[in-house]
């Protein structure tokens, strides 16, 4: 087994305790580097998590000799400059999510992985996460029967408490995140659906700017229809009174429901002779399980991609879609 010798690009919120730290816990893995284009906060996260190099300049860092991974932590804008980059060094990577701006992105990103033979994988690490896995279990056998519908509702105030708040609010710029608040919190709740309940046939919806707090629109509705039969409807608002925020995800069947927030750790189920709410511990680092898989699939121990680009490609179909702007 080969060590995975990362370099990491962007080190802002998420990679100080979600997934940062994994990248050097996991047995078989060390963070060479990392790179932020502030030099000052560059250095200080390389001091604070032990790296023994930092740069400024994502080039130099992809040029590093002795990396041979990259993690792309930055806003989805300079995910498709990086991605390319790195794989025409020959370096396999690891994307946060979304992947990219939009859909056409993903593509130009998967055609370069098909040219060069460089693995890719996506930070949808909730599938990786005993909370979703223990939920597939319950669908898979048939606790609540047979699927029938699903209903996803995520609201929140104009200032979400789910959401990490920096100063240049780059969240809510649509040409650095590709669409508000709905891109950044949408990929993981439309990838975990599609964990469950495999491949869309069909998928539409609209979205528009109720408020006008920003340039970005802020309540987005969406439908699913899933090669098995299964339909999805979703609502997102950014728009609504903080009382009254919500992340709630509910799976009708035929014998009963399942019943969780996305972005939490309880799971409630019922069915014609039992029903149980179960509590998940997520660990100090929420991404890790998922880490750990991506570092034994990029050094040959493990066959299965985590989370691939043609996984990521339709999630991120679907969002474009339901961002349709009316």
């Amino acid at each position: 087994m080969s060590t995975i010798n990362w370099g990491i690009i962007g080190c802002g919120d998420v990679t100080e305790v979600k997934s940062g730290p994994a990248f050097y816990k996991v047995a078989g893995s060390k963070v060479i580097a990392a790179m932020r284009r502030n030099a000052a906060k560059a250095a200080d996260f390389a001091k604070r998590h032990n790296i023994g190099k930092w740069y400024d300049d994502g080039s130099k860092l992809i040029n590093d000799a002795e990396i041979n991974a990259i993690y792309i932590a930055t806003p989805p804008s300079s995910h498709i400059t990086y991605a390319i980059e790195s794989m025409q060094k020959g370096h396999d990577v690891y994307i946060e999510k979304p992947i990219a701006l939009n859909a056409g992105e993903v593509r130009k990103i998967a055609e370069v992985a098909k040219q060069t033979g460089c693995k890719v994988s996506i930070a949808h690490y909730r599938r990786a996460m005993t909370m979703f896995l223990h939920i597939k279990e319950l669908i898979e056998n048939g606790t609540i029967g047979e699927v029938r519908t699903v209903q996803m509702r995520l609201l929140q105030s104009a200032v979400p408490e789910l959401i990490t708040h920096v100063e240049d609010a780059w969240r809510v710029d649509p040409e650095v995140s590709g669409g508000g608040y709905f891109f950044d919190i949408a990929p993981h709740q439309l990838d975990i659906m599609l964990f469950l309940f495999g491949e869309a046939q069909y998928f539409n919806g609209l979205s528009l700017n109720q408020s006008h707090t920003n340039k970005v629109d802020d309540h987005t509705t969406g439908t699913i229809l899933f090669k098995n039969g299964v339909v999805f409807s979703g609502v997102w608002s950014f728009n609504v009174a903080p009382a009254e925020a919500i992340d709630q995800c509910e799976i009708f069947g035929t014998k009963g429901k399942i019943v969780f927030p996305v972005f939490g750790n309880t799971v409630y189920w019922k069915n014609e002779d039992d029903e149980k709410n179960l509590t998940f511990d997520p660990g100090a680092h929420i991404a890790q399980p998922m880490v750990e898989q991506v570092i034994n699939y990029f050094n040959g121990t493990q066959q299965h991609n985590p989370c691939s680009i043609d996984d990521a490609l339709q999630s991120m179909e679907i969002l474009n879609a339901f961002a349709q702007h009316r």
